[in-house]
């Protein structure tokens, strides 16, 4: 996997995320400890110490438990989320559930929650869900009686945020409206990290024999090479075939391109068995496939 990747910022890197000074998990640390405090306390009381000495130590447990409780029940919001805007995990399952659309930015309320959520671990944990979920069911096709031996099982793979991440883009952006020339500055660098997880993913398909398309909302013309050279740099080679926007798509939203993509790999007489991207306009439409699996994305929203 490619060396280059950081996206998960380390927990107890000096200075805390950001140089903030806060650390991820701080509450439960801080609960952990006078946990750690209680027990030795009940283990030096429950020795053979004089008698007013263990009063003294049974003594303290009521102050301990309460600050114990306190750490344990007090809220830790990440940077940007105040106490009083307790609203953007809510907003991020509807999103991810589909139900918030149409959405152009990420609330400015939960600019600091989204990039907590990226960047400190629990993305890479749903991720990571994900992927084991795709795996699974590739292993149960590929042992079953649903395995094919005419070479025509097939998987369709985003790029942008699925294969390849442009979290730093979006993040210097505030995760705020596409522009298309800004995005098109971005990707022409080469520069975007591949996704570990999903690079797993996508070997271990082609081991299994599967034919694996990759297929992107991405301008073939302005982009095509670099999105390819991008590719193979970060380990996504081998693939059937990379499936990119064309004059006459330019101006049809994403979920109208891709369908049609995909009926075209269908009449061609494929077998969409997986379907993986990180917008719902990615795995919706006609021959979406047998299964889809929608990779965590609260960044941006594509129609």
């Amino acid at each position: 996997m490619p060396s280059s990747w950081n996206l998960a910022i380390k927990t107890h890197a000096p200075g805390g995320y950001l140089g903030t000074g806060l650390q991820p998990g701080l509450c439960s640390w801080l609960g952990c400890r006078i946990g750690k405090l209680i027990q030795i306390l009940m283990a030096m009381a429950s020795r053979a110490l004089a008698a007013w000495r263990q009063l003294g130590l049974v003594a303290l447990l009521p102050h301990l438990l309460l600050l114990l409780d306190a750490a344990g029940a007090r809220q830790c919001f990440w940077p940007g989320q105040a106490p009083e805007d307790p609203g953007c995990l809510s907003w991020r399952v509807m999103v991810e559930a589909n139900n918030a659309r149409g959405w152009r930015t990420v609330p400015a309320q939960c600019v600091g929650y989204v990039k907590g959520y990226m960047t400190r671990g629990q993305y890479l944990r749903d991720l990571a869900g994900v992927m084991e979920q795709a795996s699974g069911y590739a292993d149960q096709i590929a042992a079953g009686a649903g395995a094919d031996p005419d070479g025509l099982d097939a998987w369709v793979f985003d790029i942008d945020d699925t294969c390849l991440s442009n979290l730093p883009y979006y993040e210097t952006k505030q995760f705020g409206a596409y522009d298309p020339s800004a995005f098109k500055a971005w990707a022409s660098k080469e520069a975007c990290q591949g996704i570990p997880p999903v690079l797993g993913l996508f070997m271990a398909l082609l081991d299994k024999g599967f034919k694996v398309f990759l297929l992107s909302g991405r301008d073939e013309e302005t982009l095509g090479p670099c999105t390819a050279g991008n590719l193979e740099a970060e380990g996504f080679f081998g693939y059937e075939r990379l499936i990119m926007r064309t004059p006459e798509y330019r101006g049809q939203s994403s979920s109208v391109f891709k369908s049609a993509m995909r009926k075209q790999l269908v009449d061609e007489g494929y077998r969409i068995r997986g379907n993986v991207g990180d917008q719902w306009s990615d795995l919706q439409g006609d021959c979406a496939g047998d299964r889809v699996f929608k990779i965590p994305n609260p960044m941006y929203f594509v129609p």
